[in-house]
């Protein structure tokens, strides 16, 4: 049976891509980390609070710590798939790094990639990095294909719609993939979220799954985040997934993937080196530091491997845990 086109909850899903966007332009303004594209997407944010600006610092750099993982495993002949991508801006962070991997592919709802597709047409910046000598750039109203990107409008819980937009991306199963996904899947309905984990599983050969979402959702502080969430009208469907780093690497076993590890974003921030947390907590001062802690204690990242190249993959963390050292 076909998934509906449109959920109640999807509006709210999709304004939170506002959200992490002007959170993510909130802090690289105040230089936590150099992002020259976020402002394309995002004008003037609202200055955020220093929790939430280190909390995204940890965000967005616990992923690049993954990525650059899996790069000395594959160098640039990888793809990337970026789930629920909204206004993220890591191909052109990656471009300007020197990289330049087989294909990267974006996928999201078509109202957040009609937007996208929008700024990136009318901006030079942008548009010089995606196009290539000799190659094209398409345009379509919620799609965008040149030579090595792609941003397609799919809803994720329709497998055949994303299967047909990956091939109209040029997706090739048997290079090896890393799946990025940050707060996507905690929305999706179990069902539908096992389907799209068991698909990939079973078409590509060699493949990571990155995924950051909340962890540790049925204490007291889950509870008020879960509740804060549901009356902005998100749902939250994929809970059950979240309530343990056990859980996060459960949802992944039993969707054929080969093995997982998960950490809280605790765990993730310490194994940044103590140079670079020392450069950002000069910053600004924290006003709570125990709220930042809470914080760290509900998110997660977790790693999901198919095949052999990528089940070694760690993320080093320092032994002294008794104290996060943020205030």
């Amino acid at each position: 049976m076909e998934p509906p086109s449109f959920h109640p909850c999807d509006e709210a899903v999709i304004s939170t891509n506002d959200d992490a966007s002007n959170c993510k332009r909130s802090a690289v303004k105040l230089g936590y980390w150099k992002d020259d594209y976020i402002a394309h997407f995002v004008r003037n944010p609202d200055r955020k609070a220093p929790e939430i600006n280190r909390g995204y610092y940890a965000r967005v750099k616990g992923i690049e710590m993954c990525i650059e993982k899996f790069f000395k495993k594959t160098g640039d002949k990888c793809q990337i798939v970026n789930l629920g991508c909204g206004f993220d801006t890591l191909y052109w962070r990656l471009r300007e790094a020197g990289h330049m991997v087989t294909n990267f592919v974006e996928l999201d709802f078509p109202n957040v990639t009609s937007r996208k597709c929008y700024q990136i047409k009318r901006n030079k910046v942008l548009l010089e990095k995606i196009h290539v000598e000799d190659g094209e750039v398409r345009l379509s109203p919620t799609d965008l294909h040149s030579t090595n990107y792609h941003i397609v409008g799919v809803d994720l819980r329709n497998i055949e719609e994303v299967a047909l937009k990956l091939q109209q991306s040029e997706i090739d199963y048997s290079v090896p993939t890393i799946f990025l996904a940050e707060c996507v899947l905690v929305y999706i309905e179990p069902q539908n979220c096992h389907n799209l984990l068991k698909w990939f599983a079973a078409n590509f050969k060699t493949a990571a799954f990155v995924n950051y979402e909340q962890v540790n959702m049925n204490d007291r502080f889950g509870e008020v985040m879960l509740n804060n969430l549901r009356q902005r009208g998100c749902s939250l469907a994929g809970v059950d997934s979240c309530v343990s780093l056990d859980a996060q690497i459960s949802r992944f076993l039993q969707c054929n993937w080969h093995g997982a590890r998960a950490w809280d974003m605790v765990q993730i921030y310490h194994s940044i080196p103590a140079s670079e947390r020392a450069r950002t907590e000069r910053i600004e001062m924290l006003d709570e530091a125990e709220l930042l802690v809470q914080l760290f204690q509900h998110y997660c990242i977790s790693i999901a491997w198919i095949g052999d190249l990528f089940q070694d993959v760690e993320i080093t963390v320092e032994k002294q845990l008794s104290s996060l050292n943020i205030d």
